[in-house]
């Protein structure tokens, strides 16, 4: 190698006699190497390696001694640019890690999102019947969160520019069974206070409040495990978590203030002398 890419400061596109060409441009130590090898080389060709490829090996027509010169050609602008992104892009001395690889079929990646896909809405249909069939009106109170917490999650997730994989896909439907279960916890607790005899507020109220701190507790424990998958993973591992992690936040509006406020509203209105759950 007679030059480095890391004595390069630029190179960009500009125009000779109206036609694009690649100007480049080097730093004090390689203007004299670069003016050696011009002075030296003339009527000869001068390639330029990029990752063990020729990428361009125009011919030295005279010596360039102030280190600065031009590449012409047949260029067109898109292809003057992306050799000039080359020239950039080899006087970057940036080492590559490979963080994770992995080779998926075409074929493969679609049946495994088909798969994963029907689960998931499998999954989700047999909660919405579980909480229908367990909880009645309160079950369907219940889903009626379950749609917003999917919603919340969905929305989120776009708003960051999140991508659906499948780890992903998993999450929401993890984030959905933590959803139905804090409703399970309130919903059983209001059964409780239902049979001390409490009015259907009452115990609307009592079961929401005694069952805050175990759903609050839980959810915290399993944000710190998503934080810690997200610290100390990668790939689609961060992804799972950051897909808990939003599950978890909107399953504490969702399951608790959204439901809430419409049982709320349904026995303010219908003022009901027995909790039908």
């Amino acid at each position: 190698m007679a030059l480095s890419g890391e004595l390069l400061t630029g190179a960009n596109v500009s125009y000779n006699n109206g036609l694009p060409v690649v100007d480049f441009q080097f730093n004090t130590l390689g203007a004299q190497k670069f003016g050696e090898i011009t002075q030296n080389n003339i009527n000869r060709r001068f390639a330029v390696v990029l990752d063990n490829k020729v990428i361009t090996a125009p011919v030295i027509r005279s010596a360039i001694l102030g280190g600065r010169g031009i590449i012409e050609g047949n260029f067109t602008v898109e292809s003057a640019n992306e050799l000039a992104l080359l020239l950039r892009a080899g006087a970057l001395p940036a080492p590559l890690s490979i963080v994770e690889e992995r080779t998926v079929g075409p074929s493969l990646g679609e049946d495994s999102i088909r798969s994963g896909t029907a689960s998931a809405i499998l999954g989700i249909g047999l909660v919405v019947v579980f909480m229908l069939l367990s909880y009645g009106l309160f079950g369907f109170f219940a889903n009626l969160g379950l749609l917003v917490h999917l919603i919340i999650v969905l929305g989120s997730m776009s708003l960051i520019g999140a991508t659906m994989t499948l780890p992903g896909i998993a999450g929401i439907v993890l984030t959905m069974g933590m959803a139905v279960d804090a409703n399970v916890l309130i919903f059983e607790r209001m059964r409780d206070e239902v049979r001390f005899g409490k009015s259907a507020l009452a115990a609307m109220e009592s079961g929401f409040r005694l069952a805050y701190g175990t759903i609050f507790d839980s959810n915290v424990t399993t944000l710190i495990a998503a934080a810690l998958l997200y610290n100390f993973g990668s790939g689609s591992v961060r992804g799972f978590a950051v897909t808990l992690t939003l599950g978890i936040l909107s399953t504490m509006f969702a399951s608790v203030m959204f439901t809430r406020m419409l049982i709320i509203f349904w026995i303010r209105k219908t003022k009901p002398k027995k909790v039908p759950i």
